[in-house]
């Protein structure tokens, strides 16, 4: 089971480099983020974006620009098409967003006619933490993409938590169903929907996974917690996944985590045809190549 992000990158190094395209790569942190991953042996590289302007942050930072193949795209829009093209038509295994916004990155991502939706699919946003904080990598669902996911969806998100967490080989992940409290409220909707995963967990009905929900986030993943309440569950204190009731609630998690605590991120849409990195524009070039890292661990 891997346990870090070195880790997942020496794993990576054993298996066949990915083909990466990156939409409007104008910055300097999309553009050393994926530089590294090139020179970890991860990945080749595809940069969409003003060449002259890519050019200019490769010798700034001092990196070879020839280690990329640019596709002169000046226009963000169109660039973020370009580049969701790429990947649509084979030409790339993962797709990575720029310095494009998220809104631009996912309506190309949802084109109909060169987009990367499958027929009926739903797109998600899964998160991987390490943090000195918690004792295991702890993925988490979503921040970024469904405001206000409803029971079907929420059972959809869950898998994709399942999904990648075996990617890490974890054989069977712990999946904490968070809510405002571990008590069952028949009054707050995310207690319901919790409880009723639970329990399609427990018929069978969600495989490869322990689930439990309701859980607060302090019993989800402190044992101190989950013994002052008495929870009895596999899944408390020792959660691999937590799937939040919402987008507030998740976001606000995950930039508290990134700003108070020792941590390690990455980030990246499911459920399209190929991995998508999907990082804040404000993050940090360490964070989004470990999300590169994630993306081609779920290739």
């Amino acid at each position: 089971m891997i346990n870090s992000f070195d880790e997942i990158f020496e794993h990576l190094k054993s298996r066949p480099k990915k083909r990466l395209v990156a939409a409007y790569a104008n910055d300097s942190h999309t553009i050393g983020a994926v530089s590294k991953a090139i020179d970890a042996g991860i990945v080749d590289a595809t940069l969409v974006g003003d060449a002259d302007t890519i050019e200019t942050v490769c010798r700034s930072e001092n990196i070879d620009v020839n280690k990329f193949n640019i596709i002169q795209e000046a226009d963000e829009n169109k660039a973020a098409l370009t580049a969701v093209e790429f990947v649509s038509k084979g030409e790339g295994d993962l797709l990575m967003k720029g310095l494009c916004s998220t809104d631009k990155y996912m309506r190309a991502i949802l084109n109909k006619e060169i987009g990367l939706l499958p027929p009926k699919g739903v797109l998600s946003h899964v998160t991987l933490m390490k943090s000195t904080a918690y004792h295991k990598m702890l993925f988490f669902s979503d921040i970024a993409v469904i405001p206000a996911p409803d029971l079907k969806q929420k059972i959809i998100l869950c898998g994709y938590l399942i999904k990648a967490a075996r990617s890490l080989g974890i054989e069977k992940p712990k999946v904490a169903i968070i809510a405002a409290t571990e008590q069952m409220s028949v009054g707050m909707q995310a207690c319901v929907d919790a409880a009723i995963i639970s329990k399609m967990a427990d018929r069978g009905q969600i495989q490869n996974a322990y689930v439990d929900g309701p859980l607060a986030v302090d019993v989800a993943i402190d044992e101190e917690a989950k013994s002052i309440k008495k929870v009895s569950s596999i899944v408390a204190a020792d959660a691999d996944c937590m799937l939040f009731p919402n987008i507030e609630a998740a976001n606000v998690f995950y930039k508290t985590i990134g700003r108070f605590t020792d941590s390690q991120l990455a980030a990246i849409v499911v459920g399209a045809k190929a991995p998508c990195v999907l990082s804040s524009r404000g993050d940090t070039t360490e964070t989004k190549l470990n999300s590169i890292a994630l993306a081609a661990m779920n290739c």
